[in-house]
């Protein structure tokens, strides 16, 4: 009976709980003992035992720790009173640290992530996490995580922003792994991150096509690419371009040297472009988006948009900035910065479908962010975490 119990309040967890996080709540907080636990999952003890050591040993880890704190206030605790075969395993490495508070066991209960959200923004911080030299930065205090990436002069650029509670989910799931703790951590992806971001990738690949299989590219299992819809102005059929999201190209183009050996890019343009397209992927989280970005496009209106019918402020603010920061810049300026650093378009490609001269594309995309870097100036720099 100790066991059914024990197994429907842990049901309550939300669905991607990985299976041995649940054994090690299981046993923990409901007090079922490791035999019964081995007994239910029709494994021998040994096995279910070194689950339960192994999730003990990642709570050095201070975004695993906060995510099984979280999940263990969503679960009941043991009984009073209850025998000595039903007492949990020793967590020696939090003995006297107080339990959390009902205020914050409250707002873990409404801000734990759902199965649609984790992927949706899995797919979001795990592709900037792919890009070299990034990191997701995570400060004690703070409700928010960033992803941070290093320039070749050592600046840090912050390229997205995620809730905390995403970021333990991330954590408890392997996606990521802290390599410097500290006052602010350090993680970055692992393999199996990698490997959940071309699960995402793929389903969400498969969704758009229906029932149709997805292609196989076994010439690029190597790579990490994505695809992007591309609005067409005059109501023509979008177009979908594929692209490299470990190397977008205003990083491509920021490698590259002047005639005086100076990056043809300077960091601050690299930051404008960056915080360019943070604001494009996060307006995308809204409803019914995708349909309005033809009107930057040349030719197109460029107009505002419609509320969000009683969503977050988030989206509907994001796509105000873009909107804003792309009316700034006006036809063809407005053009170039949307094609390359919000749809990762190539600068050849962009040039062909504009209709420019070869290599000129380079040239109008720096004047772009140097327009656009001026109208952030005027707006006032955000904080790393705002």
């Amino acid at each position: 009976m100790n066991q059914i119990a024990s197994k429907n309040q842990v049901e309550n967890l939300p669905g991607w709980v990985p299976d041995a996080a649940r054994t090690y709540i299981s046993h923990t907080r409901t007090g079922c003992s490791i035999r019964k636990l081995a007994q239910g999952h029709g494994c021998h003890a040994s096995t279910v035992l070194r689950q339960v050591r192994r999730i003990e040993s990642r709570r050095d880890d201070p975004l695993v720790d906060e995510a099984l704190s979280g999940l263990e206030a969503l679960v009941p605790g043991r009984a009073a009173g209850a025998g000595a075969e039903n007492q949990p395993f020793e967590n020696k490495h939090f003995e006297g640290e107080k339990r959390m508070s009902e205020q914050q066991q409250h707002k873990t209960r409404t801000q734990a992530p759902d199965e649609e959200t984790l992927e949706r923004e899995g797919r979001r911080i795990l592709r900037r996490l792919c890009e070299p030299g990034a990191c997701l930065a995570v400060a004690r205090d703070m409700e928010k995580a960033v992803v941070v990436r290093e320039g070749a002069d050592g600046r840090a650029t912050r390229t997205a922003v995620v809730d905390r509670p995403v970021a333990q989910a991330m954590a408890l799931k392997d996606w990521i792994a802290c390599d410097k703790p500290g006052r602010i951590s350090r993680y970055a992806i692992t393999g199996a991150g990698r490997a959940a971001l071309k699960r995402l990738l793929a389903d969400s690949e498969a969704a758009r096509a229906g029932f149709a299989e997805a292609p196989a590219r076994f010439a690029d299992q190597h790579g990490m690419f994505g695809e992007r819809e591309i609005a067409q102005p005059g109501g023509q059929h979008p177009r979908r371009v594929r692209y490299n999201f470990a190397e977008s190209p205003v990083a491509a183009m920021a490698r590259r040297k002047d005639k005086t050996g100076k990056p043809f890019l300077s960091p601050d343009l690299v930051a404008a472009a960056e915080r360019l397209r943070e604001d494009f992927e996060l307006a995308q989280m809204g409803p019914r988006v995708a349909q309005n970005w033809d009107r930057f496009l040349t030719g197109g209106e460029r107009g505002g948009f419609a509320g969000d019918s009683g969503i977050g402020d988030g989206p509907s603010g994001a796509r105000d900035r873009v909107n804003r920061a792309l009316a700034e810049l006006g036809p063809g300026l407005g053009d170039v910065a949307l094609r390359v650093c919000c749809f990762l378009e190539g600068l050849e490609a962009a040039e062909k479908r504009m209709g420019w001269s070869a290599r000129s594309g380079k040239v109008v995309l720096r004047i772009a962010l140097q327009r656009l870097k001026r109208h952030y100036d005027g707006l006032g720099s955000s904080g790393l975490i705002g």
